[in-house]
């Protein structure tokens, strides 16, 4: 039941490396490809990384290193004009957002955690990953199993949260009827 996988999805960072097939894999890029965007433009573009990972961590932010457990990585990137832009919209980010959501919620079902991250040197990850100056990268997924005990990398915040959802915020503070007040 989607409520339910939605409940379970949490940003976890106590991981442990676990092999993805390619029956997985594709599991996951369907999500994606199935998501909706303006004018079916499908603005998104990801890399998955498994093999060159260690290259990639070097350009993982400082308290990030609890990542270096992760299965695979997967790069988040679109350019504004392979989408739509109404006006002053430009729907790249968002149609790339709900595209990285619907992995996400697959990667959940298939018993991993999908952790996105924002902590990471985009010039020096996308000179890595080879990704165009024009692309903006978006963010690094990155994918693992939850293990408690592999919790080496985190500091104590970070040990504290593993242990229960950080709470939300409260809905009248994200939710208006009718009309924003």
């Amino acid at each position: 039941m989607l409520e339910t996988l939605i409940e379970k999805r949490r940003s976890l960072r106590a991981l442990e490396p676990a092999p993805l097939n390619e029956s997985e894999l594709n599991l996951i890029k369907r999500a994606a490809m199935l998501a909706p965007s303006c004018f079916n433009n499908q603005p998104w573009r990801y890399i998955f990384v498994k093999e060159r990972l260690n290259e990639l961590f070097q350009a993982l932010n400082k308290g990030n290193e609890w990542a270096k457990n992760a299965s695979l990585i997967i790069a988040v990137f679109s350019e504004k004009k392979l989408d739509c832009i109404i006006g002053s919209r430009e729907y790249y980010l968002f149609d790339t957002g709900i595209a990285t959501g619907f992995m996400i919620l697959q990667i959940t079902e298939l018993g991993f955690i999908a952790h996105p991250i924002a902590g990471f040197d985009e010039a020096k990850a996308k000179q890595i990953l080879n990704i165009p100056e024009n692309f903006t990268l978006i963010s690094l997924i990155i994918v693992g199993k939850h293990n408690t005990n592999k919790n080496e990398f985190l500091n104590e915040y970070q040990k504290k949260i593993e242990l229960e959802r950080p709470e939300r915020k409260d809905i009248k503070e994200i939710f208006y009827d009718e009309k924003y007040s």
